[in-house]
């Protein structure tokens, strides 16, 4: 897996495909591995880019900030040192949360903005997930494999249609989550608000929420409508909080005419 040195630290991601590139940013207790069956449906039009936030994934033991700040200046200096003057930005979840901040404060790096289940205001997290923003939850969880274990089956099993596998990816990736880094990014995802930035985000946003999602309210695709001035929404009958793996052809189909403007 490749790896780039940055102000903030090592970046870890993997990259696939040739042409416009396009970055793609995984959401809480997650990694690139969300990421394996689009960067090579997308890789066939762009070169697409899949990062690890500090903390999780492949850069689990970087970083000493794991805020959404930190994960906002972790995209623009990666884009600066590969060279990227200006990429779509897709993310999922927490990583969309991100997204939206990069394109609000750095327009001229984004050419559009597609969000996955992705919060606007953390106020739309679950509660159990917002609850995981206090720090002696979150040493509680993550030092009790056996607490852990079952907050990840709960989320999993009741927000895709195959919990099974998607419990696997995520036990997985959280097992090498530290207590710090699980605290401190839901711990700000949860505090920030992004509404009265999105006015100021004139570029393309497309917002893409399962109705069946329970990890973060999908009424987040109305906000977005209502205070972005060029957003639209994508809406998954049959999806919880990842489309990508319960529908992922339409998922995919809706990214790709996306991204090439259709």
């Amino acid at each position: 897996m490749p790896a780039l040195a940055t102000e903030s630290g090592i970046v870890h991601y993997e990259t696939y495909g040739r042409g416009r590139p396009v970055i793609l940013l995984h959401g809480w207790l997650g990694s690139w591995t969300l990421w394996r069956d689009t960067i090579e449906i997308l890789g066939k039009d762009f070169k697409t880019y899949a990062l690890d936030f500090f903390g999780f994934g492949e850069a689990s033991d970087q970083g000493a900030d794991f805020s959404v700040n930190t994960y906002v200046e972790l995209v623009s200096q990666f884009m600066d040192r590969l060279g990227i003057v200006k990429a779509p930005l897709i993310g999922h979840s927490m990583g969309g949360t991100v997204a939206l901040a990069v394109a609000r404060r750095y327009p001229e790096k984004v050419v559009k903005v597609a969000v996955i289940g992705s919060p606007v205001d953390g106020s739309s997290l679950n509660f159990f997930l917002k609850l995981s923003g206090y720090r002696f939850i979150a040493t509680l969880t993550t030092r009790i494999p056996v607490i852990l274990n079952s907050f990840i089956y709960f989320l999993t099993n009741y927000s895709a249609r195959d919990g099974a596998r998607l419990y696997e990816m995520v036990r997985q990736d959280a097992a090498r989550v530290s207590a710090e880094a699980f605290f401190q990014s839901i711990g700000t995802l949860r505090k920030t608000n992004l509404i009265a930035d999105l006015p100021l985000v004139t570029l393309p946003i497309m917002g893409m929420y399962g109705r069946r999602d329970i990890i973060v309210n999908p009424r987040q695709s109305k906000v977005l409508l209502r205070h972005a001035p060029h957003s639209r929404e994508v809406w998954f009958d049959q999806s919880g909080h990842f489309p990508m793996m319960d529908e992922p052809e339409r998922f995919h189909q809706s990214m790709l005419d996306f991204l090439h403007n259709r």
